[in-house]
């Protein structure tokens, strides 16, 4: 498209028509996503460990007026599970245009009291799960010459506390391997970007907030003073699937309230 020609901004936001696997939509971020894209416009196949979930989620988009259906129990750690899920989503929807992968775990140790068990279990669903999902889809995508997969990294890919190395490890890992891989490709119309959120409120993250000192301390981190919600990212999410970020590839988004922005919690000057 020239310079001079009228952009569409709207159309460019548009998913109606494109076909989304979504991993870990049972629950949480990667719900909101499916949620998200689902209103946009797009048909969503709705996967999780939590198969049941998956299958409510899919159901709410379509109580919605949404396209969804559930995509089955699956395992993100197991390249065996993650490529028959793969499999099925491209026969249930004819494509895969966008693949957003959600699961994670963080077992929050120092590394000396780290179990080859512990270790293992981490690395393998953060680390191992992302590279089966994009292995998987992207076969799919560069066969198809087209498509925008989404990695979900974290703010601990740059910053750390004690008992977070592992986990910090793994999301700075998949940083780089969207990067890699996006390099590999791109050449074929295929988007490869990760996601970078900090404090989310998820059921993953209630501990926490059943931790009132806790809770606020990490929410005075950020220079909103507050968490994030699940469809904050979703939203970014929503971006990086859209025509709206076509010059966007191997890129990590932040969507940390400016938590890297800072050293320590913001005094009262940064407050309106």
């Amino acid at each position: 498209m020239s310079e001079d020609a009228a952009i569409d901004y709207r159309r460019l936001f548009d998913l109606a028509g494109r076909k989304a696997l979504v991993l870990g939509a049972a629950s949480g971020i990667g719900k909101a996503c499916a949620e998200a894209l689902g209103q946009l416009g797009a048909e969503i196949y709705c996967a999780d460990l939590d198969a049941a979930g998956a299958e409510a989620t899919a159901a709410a988009i379509r109580d919605a007026g949404g396209r969804a259906h559930a995509g089955g129990r699956t395992d993100a750690a197991s390249a065996e599970e993650v490529a028959a899920l793969a499999d099925r989503a491209r026969e249930r929807l004819g494509a895969i245009d966008i693949g957003v992968t959600t699961p994670g775990i963080n077992i929050r140790k120092r590394m000396f009291d780290y179990t080859e068990a512990d270790f293992a279990r981490v690395v393998g669903l953060n680390l191992g799960g992302t590279f089966h999902f994009l292995r998987a889809v992207g076969r799919v995508m560069v066969e198809q010459k087209r498509g925008s997969l989404i990695a979900s990294s974290s703010v601990r890919a740059t910053t750390i506390e004690p008992g977070l190395a592992v986990y910090g490890a793994t999301k700075a890992a998949i940083s780089l391997l969207v990067k890699g891989f996006a390099a590999e490709v791109g050449g074929f119309g295929v988007r490869v970007n990760a996601i970078a959120p900090s404090i989310i409120e998820t059921p993953l993250t209630a501990p926490i907030k059943a931790r009132p000192e806790i809770y606020e301390t990490y929410a005075r981190h950020t220079v909103a003073g507050r968490w994030g919600q699940p469809f904050e990212v979703a939203s970014a999410v929503a971006f990086l699937a859209s025509d709206a970020s076509s010059y966007v590839n191997g890129s990590t988004l932040l969507i940390d309230a400016g938590w890297t922005a800072i050293d320590g919690p913001p005094t009262g000057l940064t407050r309106a």
